[in-house]
């Protein structure tokens, strides 16, 4: 899948003590990357579960730095290193509006929803069915009920709660939406994988009164957007 190599299904056998261990070194790994800094991230990515959001036939590989097969069609969970890829760039925090496109597993708005508090709020769009009910289910399961869950073409957004403080796309795209950018609150920023000439740039969009700003961060590997904005090949019919 896209290039991974996707460790084989099994039954899990691991404790909840041996992945709460696992969660833990696994942040310690990413501070000692670089990757983390923030601690309201820090926190959440202790505090969330993430073998709780990961079918049992891979449950016992959640902190391994591989994707992960979803239901849906080239689903998956992303590795454990991308939310704090994408939301320490973003500069996500407490009381921001946060919309993300892509709801995969769900555990990227749960990860969210800790971060940006209870003054904040997680929106999340998925276009493909089984991955929403999937990731519904995984939310509603973890407590996680106040994420607003919407069932649509996320390139489209959700005008209906705008403007967003921060939007994260977590599926390549040639360029950014225009619904997106124009749901974005002045002074926002954006993340996503934009498609280039030689590859997937992960890159951030910042809004000012004057225009928009952006700034590469690092080379990435995603699923390609589908819907009305979907990459030529991969829209939605």
């Amino acid at each position: 899948m896209y290039g991974w190599q996707i460790p084989p299904p099994k039954k899990s056998s691991k404790s909840a003590e041996a992945f709460a261990r696992e969660r833990r070194e696994k942040v310690a790994w990413l501070m000692k990357k670089g990757l983390l800094k923030s601690e309201r991230i820090r926190r959440a990515l202790l505090k969330v579960p993430r073998e709780d959001f990961i079918p049992e036939a891979y449950r016992d590989y959640a902190y391994l730095e591989v994707p992960l097969p979803l239901p849906g069609v080239a689903a998956t969970i992303s590795c454990p290193h991308s939310y704090p890829l994408f939301y320490e760039p973003l500069g996500l925090d407490q009381g921001h509006r946060f919309l993300e496109v892509g709801l995969g597993s769900g555990y990227g708005a749960a990860v969210a929803r800790e971060v940006v508090g209870d003054e904040g709020l997680v929106v999340s769009i998925e276009i493909d069915p089984l991955t929403f009910a999937y990731a519904k289910a995984n939310l509603e399961r973890a407590g996680y009920r106040d994420v607003v869950l919407i069932r649509a073409d996320g390139g489209l957004g959700y005008p209906k709660l705008q403007p967003y403080d921060r939007i994260a796309m977590t599926a390549a795209c040639t360029e950014i939406p225009p619904p997106l950018l124009e749901q974005l609150a002045v002074g926002g920023r954006l993340i996503a994988p934009v498609i280039g000439a030689i590859g997937q740039d992960l890159t951030v969009f910042e809004k000012s009164a004057t225009g928009i700003s952006q700034k590469l961060v690092c080379n990435v590997l995603y699923v390609n957007l589908r819907g009305q904005y979907g990459v030529l090949g991969e829209q939605e019919s």
